[in-house]
């Protein structure tokens, strides 16, 4: 199934659902929705921190040989 038809999907289960019934899901939606804008983000394992360090190192040395992402 599709993202763009489960998404039709679940707002026809919403569209459909009785009055009384959309208080009951509106904090679970609300608690969804706030949930994926909010991504975990890891800790650099040392490894990754050392790799850091030397593109940090190598563009100290050589601004010039690094591109701009547009």
């Amino acid at each position: 199934m599709t993202t763009a038809l489960l998404r039709d999907e679940l707002h026809t289960i919403i569209d459909t659902l009785p009055e009384r019934s959309l208080p009951a899901i509106k904090p679970i939606l609300f608690f969804l929705a706030n949930d994926y804008w909010k991504p975990v983000i890891e800790v650099a394992s040392p490894e990754e921190e050392y790799l850091i360090e030397e593109r940090m190192k190598d563009y100290e040395n050589d601004p010039a040989s690094f591109s701009l992402l547009k």
